[in-house]
């Protein structure tokens, strides 16, 4: 019998992993995972959010799939260009001290390690997020294909109180295998979105300048292409819900990945990425290339002439050759053989249209996804190509931190199966501050004044489910 559906059997097995824990003097992690009936994991990451404490929450509607991770159990930080390694080693001291029973058998069982890292190596002291942040979650529940799962992570140290430990998770027990969302009379309406009182840039005056330095870079050979992103800084009467703005990204993105990765401090990074950066399911690698943009048309007809026109837009087919090309290149090197799609195919969003290539490759269990990692990040897409000369660039071009734009956010398990996503057109929520970002990608036969709109355009995309747009100043 499962030891989470029997108390008895509960106490027997967390007695023995306290057992474990004494006699290799190491903690243990009890990770138990149970199958339930109907649960909608953003509406219990709302039911049991804390601000002071970690989350994770990923959802793809159109793959049918959303995970939320609360309160970490164990979690790490790490700086520098190892910060992927240190994350590795971390998951892996971890695991060796890990006991996991339940229903194992379904996606997202068993432990899953939630992570962020910021688009550089190293941030400066007082950033809103470290360089690498990785927890494992003391609760977690799932959505996969109509199936739908929990899991409860316990740390068991030598000296743990086994009965306390026993009441929180046998009632953890009876609250996720029966969900009980509030009653409608508690419900109320949605919250009123916050009204902005003020709105900056962040860099002033500083993007067109970016755009022409970076061309004439560009026609000097420096790089090929070069990624420059834009923030602006909002500030809203009352402090800002983050769950309920990221409630408002999924029902109208459905098409992309909405993310919200809090670190424990009231901060809270949210958003709604089109950019898979790599999936590792049952030893298949799967990476998508997206780079080249254009409007949606508010007609069919007008519709399909931007998309016309983004096929045909030899400025954007080399952009998106220059992401696809540095992709393989780059999956080469920690020995990967990817295999792109021959053309590349249009995917459509709320308010964009992006060229995509679908890349996979056969990694099996000789590759973790987290030496994958290092090499892929970061893509053409958000940084540019040659990575090694144009990066490096970025910092001075632009004049803003980054901080997790355009870095990842994802989680990875025990069975070097993961999912990581690029944190584009997204937001840092704190308080009643929300600083949004875009980019786009600059080679030559830019335009400063398209590439403004652009980012202007991927802005939107944000700004019309943080306000409403005739209630703030420009």
């Amino acid at each position: 019998m499962l030891p989470e559906r029997d108390e008895a059997a509960l106490r027997e097995f967390l007695e023995g992993c306290r057992n474990a824990a004494r006699k290799k003097g190491h903690f243990q992690i009890a990770s138990i995972s149970l199958a339930v009936k109907h649960i909608a994991p953003l509406a219990v990451l709302q039911s049991i959010y804390e601000s002071d404490e970690l989350h994770c929450y990923i959802e793809r509607a159109a793959d049918d799939e959303a995970v939320a991770a609360a309160e970490a159990v164990v979690q790490a930080r790490f700086d520098g260009p190892n910060r992927f390694a240190g994350v590795k080693a971390f998951a892996e001291e971890v695991l060796d001290n890990t006991i996991a029973v339940g229903d194992l058998d379904e996606a997202f069982t068993g432990p899953h390690f939630f992570t962020a890292f910021a688009f550089d190596d190293s941030v400066p002291e007082g950033a809103a997020f470290a360089a690498a942040t990785v927890f494992l979650p003391r609760w977690q529940v799932s959505r996969s294909k109509g199936k739908y799962g929990a899991v409860a992570n316990l740390k068991i140290e030598a000296d743990t109180d086994i009965d306390s430990l026993v009441m929180r998770v046998w009632g953890a027990y009876r609250k996720f295998g029966a969900f009980d969302y509030l009653p409608e009379a508690e419900q109320g309406d949605a919250s009123p979105r916050p009204k902005v009182e003020t709105r900056r840039e962040l860099a002033p005056d500083v993007y067109p300048q970016a755009v022409t330095r970076a061309l004439d870079a560009i026609g000097q050979g420096k790089y090929e292409k070069i990624v420059l992103a834009r923030g602006i800084e909002l500030k809203a009467d009352r402090p800002w819900q983050p769950l309920d703005t990221l409630n408002r990204l999924r029902e109208r993105f459905s098409g992309c990945f909405t993310f919200s990765f809090g670190g424990g401090d009231a901060r809270s990074f949210i958003g709604a990425t089109p950019e898979r950066l790599l999936q590792v399911r049952n030893g298949r690698l799967l990476t998508e290339a997206i780079a080249g943009s254009g409007p949606r048309g508010k007609t069919a007809g007008e519709d399909a002439k931007h998309a016309r026109a983004l096929l045909e837009s030899r400025k954007d087919l080399h952009e998106h050759i220059c992401v696809r090309d540095s992709i393989l290149r780059r999956l080469a090197h920690v020995g990967v053989e990817g295999r792109a799609e021959p053309h590349p195919q249009l995917l459509l969003l709320a308010n964009v249209q992006h060229l995509r290539t679908r890349i996979e490759a056969e990694v099996g269990e000789t590759v973790h996804l987290l030496d994958i990692l290092p090499e892929m990040h970061p893509t053409p897409a958000v940084g540019g190509s040659p990575r090694e000369d144009a990066v490096p660039s970025i910092a001075e071009l632009e004049q803003i931190e980054r901080g997790l734009y355009a870095g990842v956010v994802g989680w990875f398990n025990h069975l070097n199966e993961g999912e990581m996503i690029v944190g584009i057109r997204s937001a840092l929520i704190e308080g009643q501050i929300a600083r949004l970002y875009a980019g786009a990608g600059i080679v030559e036969g830019s335009d400063p004044e398209k590439e403004m709109r652009e980012t202007e355009m991927k802005l939107s995309a944000l700004l019309d489910v943080l306000v409403d747009s005739t209630e703030y100043k420009q």
